[in-house]
C-alpha cells in the first residue's frame, strides 16, 4: 500500500492561541510502508492546552521510534497495539494531570491516532476528535466520548438536536482532566483508494458529512497539493460560518 498525506491547522477566528497539535509520519518498515497520524485538541487555562496536546504527540513520536520497529520484527496485532497505545494514554493522563496540579491549572487533551499498515488500520480515541474513512461516502470510524453523543445513542435526543445542543463539546473523558480514562479502540481492513481523515471538533461543527465527502473524496485527492487545497477550502468554509474553535485536519490517501 502507498500513501499520500496532507495536513493543516488554523487558529480560527476567535482564539488567541492554537491548542491543537498533530503529527503524521510515513515509515518504511520490514513489513512495508506504514503511516501513523496523531491529532490532539488541547484545552486549559492560560493557554496550557497546547502543552497537553503537544505532550501526547511527543509520546506517540517516541513510540514510533522505540517500539514500532521492534513490533515489525515480531508481530503487529490488535491486542498488542491496544495494550501499548492504551498504556500510553493512561500513563500520560497521570503525567498531564500531575503537571496541572503542580501549577494549579486544569488542562487536558483529546487523542485520536491511527496506524495504517498494508492491510489493516488501528485507531485509538479519547474525547471528541474523530477519524473518518472517505470513499463514495464519509464514515466516522470513531465514537465521540461526549455527553451529547451518549444521549443520542440512548435515544434521549435526536441527531438533529445533538448538532445544536450547547453541551455538544462537554467530554466524558479527557487525557489530563479525568481521574481515570478508558480509551476506545477500533480496528478494520484498510481500503485502497480511500481517504482516512483525522480532525478536531472545530473542523466538523459547521460543515456537513456530505461536504466532507464532496471535498475530500479520493477522486479529488490525487496529489498532495490538491489535498492541501481541498482541506484549506473546508477550513475557510468553517471560518466563514463562524466556527470559533481551532481547526485541524490530517488526511491520508491510500493508493
Amino acid at each position: 500500500m502507498n500513501f499520500l498525506v496532507s495536513a493543516s491547522t488554523d487558529i480560527g477566528i476567535s482564539k488567541k492561541t492554537n491548542q491543537d497539535s498533530y503529527n503524521v509520519t510515513v515509515v518504511d518498515t520490514v513489513l512495508g510502508r506504514m503511516v501513523i497520524a496523531v491529532l490532539c485538541d488541547g484545552m486549559g487555562g492560560l493557554s496550557k492546552g497546547e502543552i497537553a496536546s503537544a505532550t501526547m504527540i511527543d509520546a506517540f513520536r517516541k513510540w514510533i521510534v522505540s517500539r514500532l520497529p521492534e513490533l515489525c520484527k515480531s508481530s503487529i496485532t490488535d491486542t498488542v497495539i491496544q495494550n501499548e497505545w492504551c498504556d500510553i494514554a493512561v500513563i500520560y493522563n497521570e503525567k498531564i494531570k500531575n503537571y496541572g496540579r503542580s501549577i494549579g491549572i486544569d488542562l487536558g487533551t483529546t487523542l485520536a491516532a491511527i496506524l495504517l499498515t498494508d492491510s489493516r488500520y488501528y485507531i485509538i480515541n479519547v474525547g471528541d476528535s474523530r477519524v473518518y474513512e472517505i470513499t463514495d461516502k464519509a464514515i466516522v470510524l470513531t465514537k465521540d466520548q461526549t455527553v451529547v453523543a451518549r444521549e443520542t445513542e440512548l435515544g434521549i435526543i435526536s441527531e438533529e438536536q445533538a448538532k445544536k445542543d450547547p453541551r455538544r463539546s462537554i467530554l466524558l473523558q479527557c487525557i489530563g482532566a479525568s481521574e481515570e480514562i478508558v480509551p476506545d479502540m477500533f480496528f478494520g481492513e484498510i481500503k485502497k483508494n480511500a481517504v482516512y481523515m483525522l480532525c478536531s471538533d472545530g473542523f466538523r461543527h459547521e460543515i456537513t458529512r456530505e461536504e466532507i465527502q464532496q471535498y475530500l473524496n479520493p477522486r479529488r485527492m490525487q496529489k498532495p497539493s490538491q489535498m492541501q487545497q481541498n482541506i484549506n477550502a473546508l477550513i475557510e468554509i468553517n471560518k466563514q460560518r463562524k466556527e470559533r474553535d481551532n481547526i485541524s485536519v490530517v488526511a491520508i490517501r491510500t493508493y
